[in-house]
């Protein structure tokens, strides 16, 4: 039985769609009735929204989205591959629609993204590295904020035993950075460890060794320079400060006081619980960590759970539309490229047709041309 072919996943792919579609919508009705107490006291902040701070809270959430943009265009510019911010911007609202909206969605958030670098004309070897390399960023700055947040929090003596799993995070991110800074080395143990497994398996030397060898070699002519890596970095810390600046503008839109304090480790705390594959996009998980988090560090449970809520309406359920829209517009851009190209194929491929030549014009050629041949016949009879 063979791999199913494009038109069986888009017919398995519709049912998937509206299947996963109720289920989010069971999941955030469940979380929604399962706090209607909480709610009914969060209303009366609701209510008596500051707009000024509201609006400061979606421009803050708009500029995450462009800080991430400016990642992918950073690391795909060292690869050569121009793209315009108004259009990574366009993508990085798709992918996150994507991921919020299915199980498992950062795999097919991934996938989309990837064939995004692809459709710019960037190879599978640089698509896939700014896929890992913008994840990689993006966990390593939020990794060193959670450590920033750790050693605020510990200043009240309230951590929630988050000790252990932040100083985790930030040893694992010192690991990425230590084997990317070492990746000559790694590459030498990769290409050594595919020769063992070549041998082992009885396999032709080189069968696996030399797609892998150019794959490396493609790797390191797209590394970034030290300013390169420096400005994507910048940008990875803007993404999740933005995030994390919408969440405070959200505090202060409902008039309730800023837990400084445990704000930035609760903030850190619930978006690493967000790549846990429990709910799409972490629903109904971000609203609890956080709440709990930010009420054990002074803040009333009625003020919390407005901010909350009116900041996963802002960060979450607003860009889900617009990411859609989003999707849509890149999809018929698509579109429009694949059918020029298919014009321009056809176009160039036609066999330029000579235009017909009167019957006239063909016995005045032939005339022409046996008058030509006698006149050379005389010239040599007579030399």
């Amino acid at each position: 039985m063979g791999w199913p072919n494009k038109r069986q996943l888009r017919r398995f792919w519709r049912p998937f769609r509206t299947v996963a579609g109720f289920v989010l919508l069971g999941v955030a009705v469940w979380v929604i009735v399962g706090k209607s107490s909480e709610l009914s006291g969060a209303g009366a902040f609701l209510t008596q929204l500051r707009w000024p701070w509201l609006a400061l809270g979606a421009f803050a959430e708009l500029g995450s989205f462009v800080a991430l943009a400016a990642v992918q265009r950073i690391l795909l510019g060292a690869g050569d591959v121009r793209a315009r911010l108004r259009r990574m911007t366009a993508i990085a609202f798709a992918g996150s629609s994507i991921q919020a909206a299915l199980p498992v969605g950062a795999a097919f958030a991934g996938v989309y993204v990837f064939r995004q670098y692809q459709l710019m004309d960037a190879d599978e070897v640089l698509a896939g590295w700014v896929v890992i390399a913008t994840g990689t960023i993006a966990f390593a700055a939020l990794a060193a904020l959670a450590g920033v947040g750790l050693a605020l929090a510990a200043s009240t003596g309230t951590t929630f035993d988050l000790v252990g799993a932040i100083v985790g995070v930030l040893f694992l991110a010192f690991l990425v950075v230590i084997v990317w800074l070492k990746r000559a080395d790694a590459f030498r143990l990769a290409a050594k460890a595919v020769a063992v497994v070549e041998r082992w398996a009885h396999r032709p030397p080189g069968q696996f060794s030399k797609p892998l060898g150019r794959v490396l070699e493609r790797m390191r002519a797209v590394a970034p320079t030290r300013y390169e890596w420096a400005r994507a970095v910048m940008a990875g810390f803007s993404y999740w400060v933005a995030d994390c600046g919408c969440l405070t503008f959200a505090f202060l839109a409902v008039g309730a006081p800023v837990p400084w304090q445990g704000l930035l480790l609760a903030y850190c705390a619930a978006q690493l619980a967000v790549n846990l594959p429990i709910t799409p996009g972490g629903l109904g998980v971000v609203e609890g960590s956080l709440t709990v988090a930010l009420v054990a560090f002074g803040g009333g449970r009625a003020p919390v759970v407005a901010a909350v809520l009116l900041y996963r309406l802002i960060s979450f359920w607003l860009p889900l539309p617009v990411g859609a829209g989003c999707y849509v517009a890149l999809a018929r851009q698509r579109r429009r490229r694949e059918s020029a190209l298919q014009d321009k194929a056809i176009s160039s491929s036609a066999v330029p047709v000579l235009p017909a030549v009167p019957d006239g014009a063909n016995s005045v050629t032939k005339t022409s041309d046996q008058g030509s041949r006698a006149v050379a016949e005389g010239r040599s009879a007579t030399s």
